[in-house]
């Protein structure tokens, strides 16, 4: 039994939830987002709650139900909310900066990375003396800002040994001791 997917989802105010063709489409005050949904899953819409039922209790029905549950609730708080991802430049001489939807970045290589963000994302780069640059990622498609996010973390990923690196504001970063001197 999928304990996610016999969750009902409530409708908010504003939020207008549709079903065609096989896809949801969830339609907000912040934007327009649509899923394909497999044809075991029955999607039931009422006036403000969603429920979603399993054709059988096999077990990739039963983790088909849970994941189109949280992907729909996902879309639904997309469009009211919004997502927000930060990502910290840790090191010296990193730095960001953004025109429009581009985005140039400066961690340690000979040349800079420019980055292309889709329209559908919002960036803003911070750089405040003393402070490490904070690069702000808005969207309302919590799919698409995760997979901007991970594409600019890879750019430098956070290394154990001094910590440089993209990351996002709050993670943790194991670090590892470094080489001992031989007595």
């Amino acid at each position: 039994m999928s304990r996610i997917g016999e969750n009902p989802i409530t409708i908010p105010e504003g939020v207008s939830v549709s079903q065609s063709d096989g896809a949801i489409i969830v339609k907000g005050n912040l934007g327009e987002l649509s899923q394909r949904i497999d044809g075991e899953i029955k999607v039931n819409i009422n006036e403000n709650t969603i429920t979603l039922e399993r054709s059988s209790n096999q077990k990739d029905q039963r983790s088909l139900h849970g994941l189109y549950r949280a992907l729909i609730a996902n879309m639904i708080e997309g469009v009211t909310k919004g997502y927000t991802k930060k990502l910290e430049l840790v090191g010296v001489g990193y730095r960001a900066s953004n025109q429009g939807q581009k985005i140039d970045i400066s961690v340690g290589y000979s040349h800079n990375i420019i980055f292309e963000i889709p329209e559908e994302v919002k960036v803003n780069c911070e750089s405040e003396k003393g402070k490490a640059p904070v690069i702000t990622l808005t969207s309302h498609d919590k799919q698409l800002i995760g997979t901007v996010a991970a594409k600019i973390r890879s750019f430098r990923k956070p290394e154990p040994y001094k910590g440089k690196g993209i990351r996002f504001v709050g993670e943790q970063i194991r670090r590892k001791a470094g080489k001992t001197a031989a007595s």
